[in-house]
C-alpha cells in the first residue's frame, strides 16, 4: 500500500478516541482499486469498549443508531455486541472525507481469544485474509501467526494431495464462510475467488513462511507441474495438521471422535484427537467449524441489524442481496 493511501486511511483515526489496534480490509487492499465509492472497512481494538464508546458518542454520536444513543448509550451498545452478537459493534455508512466507511469495535481481550482459539471464529477468520495494519500497540501481528498457521493446517486437511497455490488460498479464504448463513442469500457466490484473484500477491507474502515451514517438515513440497503443490496425505501427516488446530476445535473434535490423554515431559496433560482416517478427521473438522461459523454469523447478523438501525440495516442488506443475486444470474 502506498504511503499516501495509508496516510489517508489512518487520518480517519484522528476523529476517533485512541485505539490499541486498527486494520483495514476488503476491496480497499486490491492493488488496482481506484473506486472511492466502495465502503472502507476498519476493525478497531480497544481495551474498554464502554469507555471508548462513551468518548466516541461525545465526538461522533451521528455514527450510531439513534435508538441506541437515546435508550442506553455506551453500555447498551456494548451489551448488544457482547450478548447478542460476537463482541463486535459495527457502525456502517459513516461519511468522512467523501468516503463511506464501516468500522467495528472489539475488546482487545476478545480479539486475542478469537485469534488464538477460534472460540467465535469471526475476526480470526477476517485476519486469515490480507489486512493492512494502521495501529498495533500490543503486537497482534505476531499473535496472528498462530491463527495463520492453524488456517493453513485446516485448509491442507480439506485439500486433495495435489493442488495449486490459488486453490490453497481459496480454501483458507473459504474457512470463515463455511456454514455462514449470509452465503445462502446475501453474499456474492464468487466472493472467495474474487478475494484471492484480487489479492493473490498479498496472500503469498502472508503465507510464504508457513508454507516453507511445512516443506521443512515434509508435509508438502513445491513441484514444477501445473498443480504446483503436493502434500503428504498420510494418517501421520493428518494427525500433525489436526494438532496445529486451535484447542477449542480439537476439543470439540475429541468429543466426537474420542480423545487420548498424553503427558508431556513438563508434566502437562493434553488431549490428542483419536483419528482413524484422514477422511474421518476432515468430516469432523468441517462439522465443528460449520456449526461455529453458523452460530457466529447468525448472532452477528442480528446484532448488526440492531446496531445499524432499521434504515441503514435495510440499505446494507439490500446492497448485499443485490450483489448476491447478480453473482447467481
Amino acid at each position: 500500500m502506498e504511503s499516501s493511501q495509508r496516510d489517508e486511511l489512518a487520518s480517519f483515526l484522528t476523529v476517533l478516541p485512541p485505539v490499541d489496534f486498527c486494520c483495514v480490509y476488503g476491496s480497499t487492499l486490491h492493488p488496482n482499486n481506484q473506486d472511492k465509492s466502495k465502503m472502507v472497512d476498519y476493525i478497531l481494538g480497544v481495551s474498554d469498549p464502554i469507555q471508548w464508546h462513551s468518548q466516541n458518542l461525545k465526538m461522533n454520536s451521528g455514527h450510531y443508531a439513534s435508538w441506541m444513543v437515546h435508550l442506553g448509550g455506551a453500555r447498551l451498545i456494548t451489551e448488544v455486541a457482547d450478548k447478542v452478537g460476537v463482541g463486535v459493534h459495527f457502525n456502517p455508512f459513516v461519511s468522512w472525507n467523501d468516503r463511506k466507511l464501516k468500522y467495528g469495535v472489539v475488546r482487545m481481550h476478545d480479539l486475542v481469544q478469537d485469534i488464538l482459539d477460534w472460540n467465535r471464529f469471526y475476526l480470526s477468520g477476517r485476519l486469515q485474509k490480507p489486512v493492512h495494519l494502521l495501529v498495533d500497540n500490543l503486537g497482534i501481528e505476531d499473535v496472528n501467526s498462530v491463527n495463520k498457521r492453524a488456517a493453513l493446517s485446516a485448509a491442507l486437511l480439506l485439500l486433495p494431495s495435489k493442488f495449486t497455490e490459488e486453490d490453497l488460498y481459496a480454501k483458507i479464504c473459504s474457512l470463515s464462510y463455511m456454514g455462514d448463513l449470509r452465503m445462502l442469500f446475501a453474499e456474492d457466490t464468487n466472493k472467495v475467488n474474487k478475494i484471492v484473484k484480487g489479492q493473490f500477491d498479498l496472500f503469498q507474502s502472508m503465507y510464504k513462511p508457513f508454507l516453507e515451514d511445512c516443506e521443512t517438515k515434509n508435509l508438502l513440497r513445491f513441484s514444477s507441474a501445473e498443480t504446483n503443490l503436493v502434500q503428504d496425505s498420510s494418517l501421520s501427516a493428518s494427525r500433525s495438521l489436526v494438532s496445529s488446530l486451535p484447542a477449542s476445535i480439537r476439543s470439540q473434535m475429541g468429543k466426537l471422535l474420542g480423545e487420548k490423554k498424553t503427558l508431556s515431559e513438563t508434566g502437562r496433560v493434553s488431549g490428542e484427537v483419536c483419528i482413524g482416517s484422514r477422511e474421518e478427521a476432515v468430516k469432523c473438522m468441517e462439522k465443528v467449524m460449520k456449526r461455529r461459523v453458523m452460530v457466529s454469523s447468525a448472532r452477528q447478523a442480528v446484532s448488526g441489524f440492531l446496531a445499524a438501525g432499521a434504515i441503514n440495516a435495510t440499505v446494507y442488506l439490500s446492497q448485499k442481496m443485490r450483489k448476491a443475486w447478480k453473482s447467481r444470474s
